[in-house]
């Protein structure tokens, strides 16, 4: 069983690629300091699995503590670093964290990874590294333009450190660009638990649904699409994850072709904002209380992906649409506040 060390392994695709990799027959640690996330998820992890995941509750931007992991487990064979901040809003209201947190996380990690001589290593990427694209789908050849927020400029400059660091290491590299992962696990037993108020539209969706916002905001109207509103490539949290333990399996089984390679996870439709709405809408039976407010600040109007190159070289597939996303959601949504008031039930002084 090759061991991973899975970086934000108690976040929302952290999480799910955990259970993936474990359901493949990995060994699996984890990072994660939980100020973006709890450990709720991994008794959900144990639930699916029937493994007890070790969790380090660590910050890597200390790096006596990062070093000392990897001292521990020197039999670590592949890394999937996940963690970082990854809200577009608050990125751009709060830069200079986002380019603390996200860039020296990863070099802490890169220098380990370089001591104990680690060879293969995915990053978790994103679609914002395009910018806003000139055309539409995007592959991995599309120049990337400049990055519409601080959190797009965090993952361009950790793809350059990436593509530098692999020309002069014996560590391969895998870069994802992932682009809007939503949805929950089809047991339900994890999904997406935003600290605070959610950043992202299906969890505004749902706990707009279920009570706990007033009301949600569409960023827009007035874009040059089929309703007005953004477009963007929703796909499922599973998809996601399983992409990443096809991602390593590709590395351990010297199937990558370079030092370095890219791949695009996306569906390969574009859904706008509102036609996801409805989209839950149809799929839940409940009338969702929204309403229109301006452009946010950050955001591009449309982009989706080619991902022929997933699906030749990972053999990876598409499994669920947009109305399994939001039903796994919706439930999920449901079974988080099951949970919340049982807890406040056999704890009263919570309340």
């Amino acid at each position: 069983m090759p061991k991973i060390l899975v970086t934000g392994g108690c976040g929302y695709i952290g999480s799910h690629t955990v259970v993936d990799l474990i359901e493949n027959g990995f060994d699996v640690i984890s990072i994660d300091d939980n100020s973006r996330s709890t450990t709720y998820l991994l008794d959900g992890i144990e639930k699916i699995t029937g493994k007890k995941v070790k969790n380090y509750k660590v910050d890597l931007k200390n790096f006596d503590e990062t070093l000392a992991i990897f001292q521990e487990n020197e039999d670590i064979e592949g890394v999937i670093h996940f963690a970082a901040y990854k809200a577009v809003g608050e990125s751009v209201e709060q830069p200079l964290m986002y380019y603390e947190n996200n860039m020296f996380s990863l070099i802490n990690l890169l220098k380990c990874v370089q001591e104990f001589a680690i060879s293969n290593f995915v990053f978790s990427s994103s679609c914002t590294v395009y910018g806003s694209p000139d055309e539409i789908p995007v592959t991995e050849n599309t120049p990337p333009k400049k990055a519409e927020s601080p959190y797009g400029a965090t993952k361009q400059m950790g793809e350059t450190i990436l593509t530098d660091l692999a020309k002069t290491s014996e560590t391969n590299v895998i870069l994802l660009r992932y682009f809007n992962p939503v949805g929950a696990h089809p047991s339900i037993n994890i999904g997406e638990l935003p600290v605070g108020k959610p950043q992202n539209l299906v969890p505004a969706i749902t706990q707009t649904a279920i009570g706990k916002l007033p009301q949600m905001q569409v960023w827009g109207n007035d874009y040059e699409t089929r309703d007005g509103s953004c477009l963007r490539d929703f796909i499922h949290v599973s998809d996601i994850a399983h992409a990443h333990t096809l991602a390593i399996q590709y590395l351990l089984n010297d199937m990558n072709k370079t030092n370095c390679e890219i791949f695009n996870l996306g569906t390969g439709n574009g859904v706008t904002v509102l036609e996801a709405i409805h989209a839950f809408e149809k799929v839940t039976g409940q009338k969702l209380n929204y309403k229109i407010g301006p452009r946010r600040p950050g955001d591009i109007m449309a982009i989706y992906a080619n991902n022929n190159c997933a699906v030749q070289q990972l053999n990876w597939q598409v499994k669920y649409d947009i109305d399994e996303m939001m039903r796994t959601a919706w439930e999920w949504e449901k079974r988080v506040k099951k949970d919340e008031e049982l807890m406040m039930k056999q704890n009263p002084s919570l309340n």
